[in-house]
């Protein structure tokens, strides 16, 4: 128990931010749903890729790298991701010459129930998702506290911590959510029980 007559401080050190945003261009949305079912049935390579790597589903990942030269609706949400990192570059704090360049941008289509096990995004510094189609149930995108590894012999948290106590933090997907986060935060993608499929685009800033 505090004594009365004594003073407590508790300070928040080294704040991990997720930048939560929203894309409510209806027409937008619909376009990139189009464009990534259009991609996963005639991208040949991030097919295989896809297969030859056990994912549950599509990605360009590994086979297109100018989706936003190759399609409108990319172009159109290329300048939109760059508002939003600036945005976030801006409430971070950061220091930078010049704004943030998109370095990659690619497309996701996962079946119903699959999952992304836990990974970061080197050689950038912003990464982020954009849901395009995420049903109720869709699996949510899972954050990792980065000091895990270091905890040695602590304790696990209360169920009823306030989220930024908590090891793990997930976010349930819905059409047109936008996140983005410092690319060194392990993440991972939890299965869900929707029936349908999940559409979403990544990306990376340098």
């Amino acid at each position: 128990m505090v004594d009365k007559g004594s003073l407590m401080l508790i300070r928040s050190l080294f704040v991990t931010r997720i930048y939560e945003g929203a894309v409510e261009d209806e027409r937008l949305l619909a376009e990139l749903a189009h464009s990534i079912r259009s991609l996963a049935a005639d991208d040949t390579a991030g097919k295989r890729w896809s297969r030859e790597h056990h994912y549950p589903g599509y990605t360009s990942y590994a086979s297109l790298n100018d989706l936003p030269t190759r399609d409108p609706a990319f172009a159109d949400l290329a300048k939109l991701l760059a508002r939003h990192a600036a945005a976030f570059v801006k409430e971070c704090a950061f220091d930078l010459p010049r704004k943030p360049r998109l370095d990659s941008l690619w497309v996701n289509l996962l079946k119903a129930g699959g999952q992304h096990s836990g990974h970061i995004h080197p050689h950038s510094f912003i990464s982020g998702s954009l849901y395009v189609e995420a049903a109720p149930g869709s699996g949510a995108i899972r954050f990792e506290d980065p000091r895990l590894g270091l905890m040695m012999a602590a304790p696990s948290r209360r169920n009823d911590a306030p989220a930024e106590l908590q090891t793990f933090v997930g976010i349930e997907p819905r059409p047109g959510l936008l996140l983005m986060w410092e690319s060194w935060l392990r993440h991972e993608v939890r299965p869900g029980n929707a029936k349908a499929e999940r559409l979403s685009i990544s990306f990376n800033f340098a």
